[in-house]
């Protein structure tokens, strides 16, 4: 089963309360939040009626809360060989 993944990209601030509405039906509140919808015509309608404001892509199967946290989370810029700990014994044992 496919799943649409719906992101708002940008606020809803001074909308039409229709464009607004539409937003909460799909369960969008908040400016990068995520939802999965299951692949229909009513969904494909909705996402038409504020494809100005959602970033959408077709999944195969729906991420968890964690999931998509992960996936958001950058890349720390480096990498830890050893600890301080691990140095200190190795220093110590000669």
């Amino acid at each position: 089963m496919s799943y649409f993944r719906i992101t708002l990209m940008r606020s809803a601030i001074g909308l039409p309360r229709r464009s607004t509405d539409v937003l909460k039906a799909l369960g969008l509140k908040k400016r990068m939040a995520t939802v999965f919808h299951s692949v229909s015509p009513s969904v494909a309608g909705q996402i038409m009626k504020v494809k100005e404001l959602v970033h959408v892509e077709e999944c195969q199967y729906r991420l968890t809360k964690q999931e998509v946290h992960l996936e958001r989370k950058p890349d720390p810029g480096y990498y830890t060989e050893k600890s301080c700990s691990e140095q200190r014994k190795e220093l110590g044992g000669q």
